[in-house]
């Protein structure tokens, strides 16, 4: 059945700690409850490091004659009871009209404290649930995916620093991705990563060409020196990785 995930919940300032309805997510309004208007982070993907703690926003309505405590929106694999584990917070009922309610939540995610699996990178469904008093409760699927993704990072470095024009300049830099289960930055071989330049007085970078990183993560690639500005790498990451893109390094062409 997968992971039994604790959450806790706040509301108005009261906390509770409880489990999962432990139901497969069904169809809309099973139960005497109806979830609508479901939104988790913006549609965005949520990237998770190894340390800071992540606040992804969430909002959804929920309706019913129900006497209800704890709705919530969640992210599973399979069944329900295959959770990603993470806090959530709630806010009080948003009236729209009778049996019917707004909410504001916000899923917490925290690499530092809770033991997160490298192979929960990638995508999550999303479902919606709430308890009902006196027991029982509904757990709905929503028919929505949401991307969750480890950290990648970049480094640069481009010499030398002051450089004749027409000469040759060299950069090199790493890329690194968050590993969940040691709570580091590892290599990350094999990415293809663009070089991007943009020349002093300028806003915008442009690319100027697109390197594969080494089996160790590092980058290495030469251009011609034409003019001064700020070299950087950006990685655009992928379907478990979010992307990334370095500090800028400044090279006078004299």
């Amino acid at each position: 059945m997968g992971k039994q995930v604790w959450r806790v919940v706040v509301a108005g300032g009261a906390a509770a700690v409880f489990t999962a309805v432990a139901a497969v997510p069904a169809g809309a309004a099973e139960g005497g409850v109806s979830f609508s208007r479901v939104q988790v982070n913006g549609g965005k993907p949520i990237v998770i490091g190894v340390s800071k703690e992540v606040a992804a926003p969430a909002s959804f309505r929920m309706a019913t004659t129900h006497k209800w405590k704890w709705p919530a929106v969640f992210l599973y694999r399979g069944g329900a009871g295959d959770r990603l584990w993470h806090a959530i917070e709630t806010s009080e009922c948003i009236k729209v009209s009778s049996g019917v309610c707004d909410f504001n939540e916000t899923m917490y995610f925290d690499p530092s404290v809770w033991d997160m699996r490298n192979s929960e990178a990638g995508a999550w469904k999303v479902g919606a649930e709430v308890y009902f008093k006196g027991g029982g409760g509904d757990v709905d699927d929503k028919g929505l995916t949401v991307h969750v993704k480890r950290s990648s990072r970049l480094t640069v470095n481009a010499s030398p620093e002051p450089v004749s024009k027409g000469r040759t300049i060299t950069v090199t830099g790493k890329v690194t991705r968050a590993n969940w289960e040691t709570r580091k930055y590892a290599s990350y071989g094999g990415r293809l990563v663009s070089l991007q330049f943009k020349p002093a007085g300028t806003a915008s970078y442009t690319t100027v060409k697109k390197v594969y990183a080494n089996g160790s993560g590092s980058l290495k690639t030469t251009v011609k020196a034409s003019k001064t500005g700020t070299w950087r790498w950006v990685y655009y990451g992928n379907t478990t990785t979010g992307p990334s893109t370095s500090s800028g390094d400044k090279v006078v062409v004299k």
